[in-house]
């Protein structure tokens, strides 16, 4: 059972709060929904989906590189999230959804020129969502998307190679052994959820191919992990534990760190097409 004084999930508007103060103050967001946008190929599009949009930092990256005259929906099945867009974002070329991914083809009017999705694509139902993109998508059209690098199962070299100390989630485990009295919970590590081999073989049976694949490193600081670690669906541990509880640990552990100390992050960046000739 959850703690009474959860604020778990992204349809909060703590969540929401937190997740866009993290999106304006540090990179990973703004970088990686740049670098998808750029892989989705956007010259000459009409009409662009932002899948699983949140609060509109993907959008933007969009907007940005999109033609002027380019629509764009944002679809989100989070209202708090998109609450916050809605208020930090107001270009009138962009359209607000509030439903699942899975039901994409419900909410957007035409075949579109590009889907892209930004760190969120293994949280949904993966084959019914690359079903409905190939609906939406024109012959053609390109569908960008990243995984992290846990859910794929790979790590960049940088990663691998990188000394940065303990990481904070290390830390994290040891302070609730020394101050809360809690035996780490055991983190046996099972098969990748969405490896490229599976995303690979549910792209084809949807009836796409992959265009391209790169193995990313994304470069950052102690203190950008723990701003991330903060908002509230990422707050670790897991358990029973209040959110207050969490953050107190985080702070704990964070102490034992500098905030310059740096950080990798790896991610898994698919870039799959819809058969046929693009306009």
């Amino acid at each position: 059972m959850a703690p009474p004084d959860a604020v778990l999930g992204w349809d909060e508007d703590t969540t929401a709060a937190a997740y866009a103060a993290f999106t304006r103050d540090f990179p990973m967001y703004g970088a990686t929904s740049r670098d998808l946008a750029r892989r989705a190929d956007l010259a000459g599009s009409r009409l662009v989906v932002d899948l699983c949009g949140g609060a509109g930092a993907t959008a933007q990256a969009i907007l940005d590189l999109a033609p002027p005259h380019a629509q764009v929906v944002s679809l989100d099945n989070a209202a708090a999230m998109q609450r916050v867009g809605r208020r930090a974002l107001t270009d009138p070329r962009l359209t607000w959804v509030t439903a699942p991914a899975e039901d994409l083809p419900d909410h957007v009017p035409g075949q579109v020129d590009a889907v892209v999705c930004n760190s969120a694509i293994w949280k949904t139902d993966v084959r019914r969502v690359f079903a409905a993109v190939h609906r939406i998508l024109r012959p053609g059209g390109r569908f960008a998307f990243n995984i992290g690098g846990g859910f794929a199962g790979v790590r960049h070299r940088d990663e691998t190679n990188a000394r940065t100390g303990p990481s904070l989630n290390s830390l994290i485990h040891q302070v609730v052994a020394r101050d809360y009295g809690c035996a780490p919970s055991p983190t046996a590590e099972g098969p990748p959820t969405l490896p490229l081999e599976a995303v690979t073989e549910y792209l084809s049976a949807a009836g796409m191919s992959v265009l391209d694949t790169e193995v990313i490193a994304q470069h950052g600081t102690m203190a950008e992990k723990k701003a991330w670690l903060s908002i509230p669906v990422f707050a670790r541990p897991a358990g029973e534990f209040t959110h207050a509880q969490r953050l107190d640990i985080l702070a704990r552990a964070y102490s034992l760190t500098t905030p310059d100390t740096p950080t990798v992050t790896t991610w898994l960046v698919v870039v799959a097409q819809r058969p046929g000739e693009r306009r």
